[in-house]
């Protein structure tokens, strides 16, 4: 059975579409990866598969629970750690996960225990009698994380887990979410526009812009389906209608891709092709400005999908403002 699975899934509101027709499934037991940039439908799509949102159109199942017709079993099998820290910062690690516990009739005879356990696994055990004021931003998220985990649910979902934070921190992160998914066993959804994030956790990654899904695949394939190298130049003169076209026609090229004056070609073989494009940037009379040649990464497989860079600046929120947030599932 699928953790997840979506079909057709639409969300709009008003004139403006903020899913579009997507479909997928998540594998038990598998950390997937919803990547895109901001406004692109992921926070959008993940409140539909906890409840928070009804869909437009289409169809929604996670833990095989209907998202419309058994939201509260959907929810007693979900844990949801939301983009914002939801934690009382007034009140100890420890406190802090004893109301969780309690909102989600954990017995007091299991909660004890389970805090315990979960504290050590995000190393807070020493901290858990301190009041959350006095925590890190990662310190804060971890205990965000924890908070999700203590009802032991089938799907545990993670909105943006690491945004704001800087990159060590991240990957701290990023260690505890692998060793949450080693314990527990548990799906995990988790968005993110971090192309590093996605390519560091992920078993599978699904592509998302503008609402709608562009790929679903595991990250080493995607980055393997552009071939073994990438080579990045931009020129003097911003003509290249006629280079592009000729580009394409040299043997070991994939792909050719035009983004903010850059060109990107896509090749199994960087050596052989990069004196090609000088010979025929010469022929033409265009002159290359710099020119770099690298491993393909996620960023890549972005901008092959979507013709256009990661967008990491904020796009036009469709969260409804002063939407009630959820901090009970067992209700």
């Amino acid at each position: 059975m699928n953790s997840i699975e979506t079909i057709s899934l639409s969300k709009s509101f008003g004139d403006v579409t903020a899913v579009n027709d997507v479909s997928f499934a998540v594998d038990e037991g598998e950390i997937f990866g919803f990547l895109g940039p901001n406004g692109a439908g992921k926070s959008t799509t993940m409140m539909i598969l906890t409840t928070l949102l009804n869909p437009t159109s289409g169809k929604a199942l996670v833990a095989g629970y209907d998202v419309m017709t058994h939201a509260k079993k959907v929810r007693e099998n979900i844990g949801y750690v939301q983009q914002d820290s939801t934690v009382d910062e007034f009140l100890t690690g420890r406190e802090n996960l004893f109301l969780q516990a309690r909102l989600n009739r954990i017995p007091k005879s299991i909660s004890e225990k389970r805090i315990d356990d979960i504290l050590a696994l995000i190393e807070l055990t020493e901290k858990q009698d301190d009041a959350v004021v006095t925590y890190s931003g990662g310190m804060r998220k971890r205990l965000d994380i924890a908070g999700g985990l203590l009802h032991m649910p089938k799907v545990l979902f993670l909105d943006e887990p690491t945004v704001g934070l800087d990159i060590q921190t991240r990957r701290k992160i990023w260690q505890y979410i692998k060793q949450i998914h080693i314990e527990y066993g548990m799906s995990i959804f988790l968005s993110t526009h971090y192309m590093e994030e996605a390519d560091n956790l992920c078993d599978r990654v699904g592509i998302i812009d503008y609402g709608k899904i562009q790929i679903i695949d595991s990250p080493t394939s995607m980055k393997n389906s552009l071939g073994n190298e990438v080579i990045t130049f931009s020129l003097f003169d911003t003509e290249n209608q006629t280079l592009i076209p000729k580009l394409k026609e040299i043997s070991f090229v994939k792909d050719v891709k035009l983004k903010e004056e850059k060109i990107t070609v896509f090749t199994s073989n960087g050596t052989e092709v990069i004196p090609k494009i000088f010979q025929i940037s010469s022929e033409h009379g265009i002159k290359i400005k710099t020119i770099s040649l690298t491993q393909p990464s996620l960023d890549d497989v972005f901008i092959n999908y979507t013709g256009h860079q990661l967008r990491d600046e904020n796009g036009t929120s469709i969260r409804k403002k002063g939407y009630k947030r959820m901090t009970r599932f067992n209700s």
